[in-house]
């Protein structure tokens, strides 16, 4: 990844009478635009995000969803789909006078890619993604319900721990009521094990600084309640539809490269399978020693080689 830099720009978008969006740009004032799309959602960004682009070539453009990171109001679930999310986008493109940009998104980044480019394919340049999540139930049931709790038993008992045991048949229902408790105890404790539970299970190797972070009870909640909020609704989408062939085909021409650890189990490599099988055109890359995050060493490096090659589109 190349070195921290810091923004030269920052600033606030008023999107709707209620959300404003924090942004910033780094690197190359004149530089060919990428639009950096963050995890989550809720999760914001990280200034080492800016790193994974050369910053002599790119104008690197960061913001923070609706209720996420310097947003405001923080947490808040009114007025926030997938689609408003998506109108966000292009109202920040209009905003900064980009005619056509780069997309780079993982995880939640890489639904929300998907979702833009197949809404606004003309404003796309080409779409680095990793850790393929489309929000399909089987992809939720896998993560939240049963699947990763077999690879992670120890950190699974923490994350069902708040709910009582006759509400475990699904775990995200159960977490949305009690997330949207007006206990504040309740609350708290409950996105705190939630977003522990992601922390968790991101590497391959268990970090224990990363599992950390799910103590900042401010971070937690935005991160929860926007995650579960979003999941609890199914993305506000049919399922399966950015993977369904008449939505491919709207974004087919997009050059594509999409960064898959073999080893992750928030969003499983099954996933990236499945959007190859449907995309034959991408080019898919699987890591064989990482899991979720793109900061473990074999990913990161194929994300940064990706945009370095279409730092010239």
């Amino acid at each position: 990844m190349y070195p921290p830099i810091e923004p030269y720009e920052t600033g606030k978008l008023k999107v709707s009478d209620l959300h404003t969006l924090y942004y910033e740009l780094s690197g190359k004032k004149d530089g060919n635009p990428v639009v950096f799309l963050h995890g989550g959602p809720g999760g914001g960004t990280d200034p080492i995000d800016r790193s994974f682009f050369d910053p002599s070539k790119y104008k690197i453009v960061l913001f923070d969803q609706r209720g996420s990171g310097n947003s405001t109001p923080p947490a808040s679930l009114e007025e926030n789909t997938t689609w408003d999310l998506v109108k966000d986008i292009e109202r920040l493109r209009e905003h900064l006078g980009i005619d056509k940009w780069h997309v780079f998104g993982g995880s939640w980044g890489s639904t929300l890619s998907l979702a833009y480019a197949q809404s606004h394919p003309d404003r796309v340049k080409t779409l680095v993604l990793r850790g393929i999540f489309t929000l399909r139930k089987s992809e939720l049931r896998f993560f939240y319900q049963e699947g990763a709790s077999h690879i992670f038993p120890e950190a699974w008992e923490e994350f069902i721990a708040p709910i009582p045991e006759a509400e475990r048949g699904d775990m995200v229902l159960a977490y949305h009521a009690q997330l949207n408790s007006e206990d504040d105890e309740t609350r708290l404790r409950a996105a705190r094990a939630w977003t522990k539970w992601e922390m968790w299970t991101s590497k391959l190797h268990v970090d224990p600084k990363q599992v950390a972070e799910a103590d900042d009870n401010d971070w937690s909640n935005a991160f929860a309640r926007i995650e579960n909020h979003y999941f609890v609704n199914d993305g506000f989408m049919r399922d399966g539809q950015l993977l369904e062939k008449q939505e491919i085909d709207k974004i087919r021409h997009i050059p594509c490269v999409v960064v898959q650890g073999r080893y992750d189990v928030v969003c499983p490599a099954t996933t990236a399978y499945a959007l190859k099988k449907v995309w034959p055109e991408i080019t898919l890359h699987i890591v064989p020693d990482a899991g979720h995050s793109s900061r473990e060493p074999g990913t990161s490096k194929l994300l940064v080689k990706a945009t370095d090659e279409f730092a010239h589109i």
